[in-house]
């Protein structure tokens, strides 16, 4: 797979945002203009060449009105993938120099310098050398010199304009316009219980609780929404029948539990139905593989968020 071809996790994201960008109705200028990312880095992003910060993937769904839960689990998904092929790349073959990085247009070519070539084995230098070297030094220094004075006339002169010119007074810039509730979220507390995090919004911005990789490589990881007080489960890199459960406030708390049923699943990832929690509210997640094995279990507090979703 060439650096230019997306990974099939990535070029499932790439083909997710490029849904959520024809859902803004924006052209590549327009949603430079609206996001804070350039049109250049949204065409990498769009043709999987490269993947987006989870600012970016957040901006898109707010101007498409759509949760963010979903392409930010492939962005995880993508990311994961990356990580997992990269480790196997560390160590360059033997016999071949590592490669170095790219540092693109960073640095420049650099000028080759005006050097005599060397004389032929045997043959004696010229004894014209030195004077041509003489001839061409003393207007070089000239050139040196006249370079030196029109800079320092160019310093005095701003110096002097800077002095002269009355100070500008910027123009207040007002308050920029508060979010439209349309994309907030669609339940709060008591009214999310046991409800979906991406129908009702409380998946656009959550924190990562905790995550977990379980012995079969599948990811697991607790969601915890401040907008709506609500927590949950999703996984991801799972088999079929794998299957994810969520239990929040003690042995005594409600159980949510989500199972990979089809290949669409597999590839992406499958989530809980909330609970109401509060900052001190303890939360596990467990995870039971469809091929057997042990049950491994893992925990967080609601309001001790171990990695925010955002970077």
């Amino acid at each position: 797979m060439t650096r230019s071809t997306p990974s099939p996790p990535g070029a499932r994201l790439a083909a997710v945002l490029r849904e959520l960008k024809a859902g803004t109705g924006l052209s590549l200028a327009q949603l430079a203009d609206a996001t804070t990312f350039s049109k250049s880095s949204w065409q990498r992003y769009l043709n999987g060449a490269g993947l987006p910060p989870r600012s970016a993937v957040v901006e898109l769904c707010r101007l498409a009105g759509e949760p963010a839960d979903h392409p930010l689990a492939l962005l995880d998904i993508a990311r994961t993938d990356r990580t997992s092929r990269a480790s196997h790349d560390t160590e360059p073959p033997v016999g071949r120099p590592p490669v170095q990085p790219d540092t693109g247009a960073l640095e420049e070519a650099p000028t080759p310098s005006r050097v005599p070539a060397a004389a032929p084995s045997g043959t004696a230098p010229s004894d014209t050398a030195p004077a041509d070297t003489a001839a061409t030094s003393s207007p070089h220094r000239r050139i040196l010199l006249l370079t030196a004075l029109a800079s320092l006339l160019a310093l005095a002169l701003g110096a002097l304009l800077l002095h002269l010119t009355p100070p500008h007074r910027e123009q207040a810039q007002p308050p920029p316009a508060p979010a439209s509730s349309s994309t907030g979220p669609l339940c709060r507390h008591r009214s999310c219980q046991e409800r979906d995090p991406l129908t009702t919004r409380c998946g656009a911005e959550p924190r990562t609780l905790a995550e977990h990789e379980t012995a079969t490589g599948a990811w697991i990881q607790i969601r915890y929404s401040p907008a709506c007080g609500t927590s949950w489960a999703r996984m991801w890199g799972a088999a079929l029948d794998d299957r994810v459960e969520v239990r929040a406030g003690g042995t005594n708390g409600p159980v949510h539990s989500a199972r990979v049923t089809n290949r669409t699943e597999a590839d992406t990832y499958v989530h809980t139905l909330m609970s109401v929690v509060d900052s001190r509210t303890s939360v596990q997640a467990c995870f039971t593989p469809a091929e057997g094995g042990a049950k491994e279990c893992f925990g967080a507090v609601a309001g001790i968020a171990a990695a925010d979703a955002a970077p």
